[in-house]
């Protein structure tokens, strides 16, 4: 059986979670529902989490992007993609997403790419590279960045083919 609160409690009961937590205003907003309260009642609370800095977007957004890159090991695509899914700003995920060290983003690619190659079985480093470029792409990695961690890479994928399957 869910409780149900009252907005203050609400409130109280989120602006300890966000204390320990960073969340968006989606994943708080769907949390207000789920608690069967009014929807003015979620504007309500999200402005005064808001204005008590207990709800940032953009700090949220930056240590979002800090997780996924550095322990996920994912790539700007996909951080975008699960970032709108989240409704956030493209303002603001684009912009952070702009501002990541390219030098450390290249070298946790590199790093992770060392890493699938060792469980990678191929016939020829052809094939090798096409699973390894596969298994990049599938992480949100660029084309662009898959290859300068991969400077001996030789197929035929180009960019806007993986532009085509990627809005698929």
């Amino acid at each position: 059986m869910i409780r149900t609160y009252n907005e203050d409690e609400a409130f109280s009961k989120l602006a300890e979670s966000c204390a320990t937590t960073e969340y968006c205003r989606a994943d708080i907003a769907e949390k207000i529902v789920r608690w069967g309260l009014p929807y003015e009642t979620v504007n309500n609370i999200l402005s005064r989490l808001e204005a008590a800095h207990y709800v940032d977007e953009e700090r949220y957004c930056r240590a979002f992007i800090h997780d996924k890159i550095y322990f996920a090991k994912w790539g700007k695509r996909k951080i975008a993609q699960a970032l709108r899914l989240k409704k956030i700003s493209p303002f603001i995920s684009n912009r952070l997403l702009n501002e990541v060290d390219e030098m450390d983003y290249l070298m946790t690619l590199g790093k992770l790419l060392v890493s699938k190659q060792k469980s990678v079985h191929a016939a020829s480093n052809y094939e090798r590279d096409g699973k390894l470029v596969r298994f990049a792409l599938s992480r949100g990695y660029e084309i662009k960045d898959i290859r300068k961690c991969m400077p001996d890479i030789e197929c035929d994928i180009n960019e806007d083919e993986v532009a085509l399957s990627a809005s698929d």
